[in-house]
């Protein structure tokens, strides 16, 4: 056994320096988890989020890793080069889109926004998992086929459930966008197949292990993540905050680290001729990304709660001229979509940016 052990090695394709990749790619999940364990009783069967908490997990996170995503597009030379009409067409098509759904219903919107984030939210998933496997050249097919179904199925699954249980104590979006029905017998089955893909998926590892002697500790770290964070915060706890926290902070914090690591990777060439490159290239620079896509996403948020929200007006009342503006409510089938450009952009664009360059399968 001690010989095997030692003839085994660790696969680490860090996309990074490696402690930025553990920190803010592969840790997010588990240190979410670990918190949730340390202070259970904040977490379970809660329903309203605490302001302090919304500020730090929906503003701060949620909203701002929308805004990250103009560091790879539309604040990059050679992106707006490569993927100018695109670029161009797609917040003009998100608008007419929104504009469209808000005209026949805002249910409609809001159901059709959902399903579009939770796609986003999937794909994220399965594209970080092929990033860390990239090196597993001699891996068999089928070994990647099983893990292919088993990061699906540890984000479609909880999906599924929370589908066909019936109302939550959280929601996507807003009370109603997800069409659910109690159906136990549908639960049940698709329960079974979760458990039994997860099975298969452990039974490959083995093998992988076993024959190849080797272990891809980041591939393993990020299926094993997704599937804990995403079976706690929606199946197991019933409540908004752990669903809030495992959701987001999962989501956006990796988002914002593999922004800033390809960002900079890619706009290398532009460092010595812009000074804009130049400052992000500093190492104070992760500050300066911070606060520019922090304050965009306080600017939204601001504008979201004067004209559509009204839930915050403590926290935003820089925006208080903006409620002499009179809102009709007819106004809203175009104010909503307006202020939902970013991020309907934002799960449009994300998906051209990343296929195309062929650094995260998408």
């Amino acid at each position: 056994m001690s010989e095997l052990k030692s003839s085994i090695s660790f696969t680490k394709p860090w996309l990074g320096k490696p402690w930025v990749d553990l920190l803010f790619i592969i840790a997010p999940p588990f240190l979410c988890l670990a918190f949730i364990a340390a202070f259970p009783q904040l977490f379970r069967d809660v329903k309203d989020i605490p302001l302090y908490w919304w500020v730090l997990l929906i503003l701060f996170i949620d909203v701002a890793h929308v805004y990250s995503t103009l560091f790879r597009t539309y604040f990059s030379k050679s992106a707006w080069q490569q993927y100018k009409v695109p670029m161009t067409l797609v917040p003009l098509a998100s608008l007419l889109f929104g504009i469209m759904l808000c005209s026949v219903s805002m249910a409609l919107f809001w159901t059709v926004m959902a399903y579009i984030a939770v796609f986003h939210f999937i794909r994220q998933q399965y594209g970080i998992m092929k990033l860390y496997s990239r090196a597993e050249q001699a891996v068999p097919a089928w070994c990647k086929r099983i893990d292919v179904l088993t990061i699906y199925a540890a984000t479609i699954y909880p999906i599924l459930y929370w589908h066909f249980s019936g109302p939550r104590n959280f929601n996507w979006f807003v009370e109603g966008d997800f069409i659910l029905r109690d159906l136990p017998a549908v639960r049940i089955f698709f329960s079974i197949l979760y458990f039994v893909l997860i099975a298969v998926y452990l039974v490959k590892e083995v093998f992988v292990i076993s024959r190849f002697k080797t272990i891809n500790i980041l591939r393993i770290l990020v299926i094993s993540g997704t599937l804990f964070s995403w079976y706690m915060g929606i199946v197991y706890f019933n409540g908004d905050l752990a669903f809030t926290l495992l959701n987001v902070v999962s989501h956006g914090i990796p988002y914002m680290a593999l922004i800033w690591i390809f960002s900079r990777k890619e706009n290398r060439a532009y460092a010595k001729a812009s000074s804009f490159w130049k400052m992000i290239y500093r190492p104070s620079g992760i500050i300066l990304f911070l606060l520019i896509i922090f304050l965009l996403a306080f600017l939204e948020e601001g504008l979201w709660d004067v004209w559509v929200w009204k839930d915050n007006g403590e926290l935003f009342g820089v925006f208080d001229h903006f409620k002499s503006v009179p809102v009709r409510a007819s106004w809203l089938r175009f104010i909503v979509p307006l202020l939902a450009v970013p991020q309907l952009t934002h799960y449009v664009i994300d998906g051209v940016i990343w296929r195309k360059r062929n650094d995260v399968a998408s």
